[in-house]
């Protein structure tokens, strides 16, 4: 019960506030500018700082956890997530909350990959499919519930009570785990790689805040292309750096495995499109067919409804199907159902968009439990830390690059049709674009093997079983042929 049910939900707990808080700032923008004296674009630079803090920090994560162990840095993560909160609830100025998102930022690069790590070494790998479910779903309910929830606060209290609310969360998120968490750590941590992690910080910086600014439409596009081509050349030399290094902070090494890389390719395609919706569907709502944020909000939480009847389900559904033929055949149904938002009108009723997200928010969610799963089904104990990091990067940057390419979509279809402000019409394309890429990561979970990820499916033991069983048919078989024979033998003879 302690490994199977209580760590997964403190995991769970601390990534649901992390989602949540991250996406109901969005929809607070507005009044938080008009308080503070800024403007909306300006205070944008709110949320872009976040996504730098972590995509700067989040490849030190996997050495800090090994070296103090998971359980301190975790819960340290986790107070400093809350501190950070707590300085945005007080800040008076741009400057005040840009530092304050940076801190949470901070926090946040520790509390998703470290969190993960602690479920790995808590949860046996027979159990993983069902652990990572439960992970899985705030992560889904956060980004849907978000809006609605920060348009109710903002509307009939007050923006600063958004970030307050972490308070409680975090405090028992704390105390959960200092009590339930073992202090694991690494018996003999490997060097800190430093010229690694400034060549990552520096790439990963670079790429992940020029697309996110490309989405916020922030900084022009030669700015964003300088920021991207940066990031790509400091990459680059990481790449030909961790080569020759014996502990890189981005084990690219990890590729080797196919279930691995299945999930860092294939799963980067597929977060891209999905990354992708939280975007395009709100301002299809909003901007497309006049709804207030918070009737919005309601409406896009069906997927949330969607990922929570998953939970119950996606270990029976793997352990029928496998991971191979279940991902590859689900990616391209839940892309059917992301495609599906292009036929969207001002005339669809609201009825039938509810229902499509309920259920394509069923069939992305078993999705990425799949893929948050099968990614460790190769892992060595001593590389999980590396692993996670690896992982964590990889959905930061493929999340980024969703709003980018759903942005750049819709500012094409502007382009083509000369038109100047956003209308419903200009969303179709770009839900389209977004459906075709997530479909073709497809191809990279056919590459597995076939029995890819069966021991945490647990059919390595059905297998057995069943020849278990085929073989005890057989026994019987042969002894039903073999008395036949004889009994045919007596009768000739009898003859």
């Amino acid at each position: 019960m302690k490994n199977q049910r209580i760590i997964p939900l403190i995991v769970a707990s601390a990534l649901f506030m992390e989602n949540m808080d991250s996406t109901v700032i969005a929809t607070s923008l507005p009044a938080i500018a008009a308080d503070i004296g800024t403007s909306p674009l300006t205070l944008k630079l709110a949320i872009t700082s976040y996504l730098l803090s972590l995509a700067v920090f989040i490849p030190a994560s996997g050495w800090t956890a090994d070296r103090f162990g998971a359980r301190i840095v975790f819960a340290g993560a986790v107070a400093v997530f809350m501190l950070g909160s707590i300085g945005c609830a007080l800040s008076s100025s741009v400057t005040d909350f840009v530092f304050a998102r940076i801190l949470q930022g901070l926090g946040g690069a520790m509390m998703t990959p470290v969190g993960r790590l602690v479920l790995l070494r808590s949860v046996d790998k027979s159990a993983l499919v069902n652990a990572m479910a439960w992970v899985t779903v705030p992560a889904l309910i956060g980004p849907v519930i978000g809006p609605p929830l920060g348009g109710f606060i903002t509307t009939y209290f007050s923006w600063h009570w958004i970030f307050l609310i972490n308070i409680p969360i975090g405090l028992l998120g704390i105390f959960l785990a200092l009590k339930y968490i073992d202090p694991i750590k690494s018996e003999d941590p490997e060097r800190f790689d430093l010229v690694g992690l400034v060549l990552a910080g520096i790439g990963l910086a670079g790429i992940a805040f020029g697309l996110s600014v490309a989405g916020l439409n922030l900084l022009p596009w030669p700015i964003v292309a300088a920021l991207v081509g940066v990031g790509t050349v400091s990459m680059t030399l990481y790449v030909i750096h961790a080569r020759r290094t014996g502990s890189p902070v981005l084990d690219f090494g990890l590729l080797r495995l196919p279930t691995m890389r299945a999930s860092i390719i294939g799963g980067f395609m597929f977060r891209l499109g999905i990354g992708a919706l939280p975007f395009l569907l709100p301002l299809l709502m909003q901007v497309g067919f006049g709804l207030s944020p918070f009737q919005s909000g309601l409406v896009t939480f069906a997927s949330a409804v969607g990922a929570m009847g998953m939970k119950t389900l996606a270990a029976r559904i793997i352990r029928a199907f496998g991971f191979r033929n279940m991902m590859t055949v689900n990616a391209v149904v839940s892309s059917a159902f992301l495609a599906a938002c292009a036929l969207f009108t001002i005339s669809t009723p609201l009825m039938l968009i509810f229902t499509i997200l309920v259920v394509g928010g069923f069939f992305r969610s078993l999705q990425f439990t799949a893929i948050n799963t099968v990614a460790y089904a190769e892992v060595e104990a001593p590389q999980m830390s590396r692993a996670t990091t690896l992982v964590s990067v990889n959905q930061q940057l493929a999340v980024s690059a969703g709003v980018a390419v759903g942005a750049f979509s819709v500012e094409t279809t502007l382009a083509l049709h000369h038109a100047t402000e956003l209308s419903a019409d200009v969303f179709a394309p770009a839900f389209i674009v977004v459906s075709l890429i997530s479909a073709a990561s497809a191809w990279f979970f056919w590459q597995m093997p076939v029995d890819a990820g069966n021991e945490i499916a647990g059919r390595k033991a059905i297998d057995i079983s069943s020849r278990k069983g085929a073989e005890k048919r057989a026994a019987t078989e042969a002894v039903k042929v073999a008395t036949e024979d004889t009994q045919n033998a007596r009768d000739q003879r009898l003859g």
